[in-house]
């Protein structure tokens, strides 16, 4: 009789199902610009706002931040010091890690930001 083991049940945390909701509502491998965006109802618009405007800080400071990436040894290191780097909250480095850092995906990011300020201040 062979025995098996059930596996580890994985740690949800609340920014590891966020970044790949993130990926879904801004980078859109279809390119396509008539697609509607899933909108997701268990995270807020402000926490989404919040991830937005770190994404669209490290814009500006793309070398630093593609520099932080590739020398960090591994995950964990890499959100460290991307906080450190930018001042950023744990969701908006651990994000950061997810996007690719490309003209096409701040623009999405950009509008999608601006929409999302349009919702709140109504």
């Amino acid at each position: 009789m062979t025995m098996t083991y059930a596996q580890p049940i994985p740690r949800y945390t609340r920014a590891r199902l966020a970044v790949p909701a993130l990926w879904r509502q801004v980078i859109r491998a279809t390119g396509k610009s008539d697609e509607a965006v899933v909108t997701e109802p268990d995270r807020s618009a402000h926490t989404q706002l919040e991830i937005y405007d770190g994404v669209l800080a490290a814009f500006e400071r793309r070398t630093e931040v593609q520099g932080v990436l590739s020398t960090s040894p591994d995950r964990a290191t890499a959100v460290r010091r991307l906080r450190e780097l930018l001042g950023a909250s744990h969701l908006q480095a651990t994000a950061l890690l997810d996007l690719p850092l490309t003209s096409e995906s701040h623009d999405r990011i950009a509008r999608r930001a601006a929409e999302l300020r349009a919702a709140l201040d109504r």
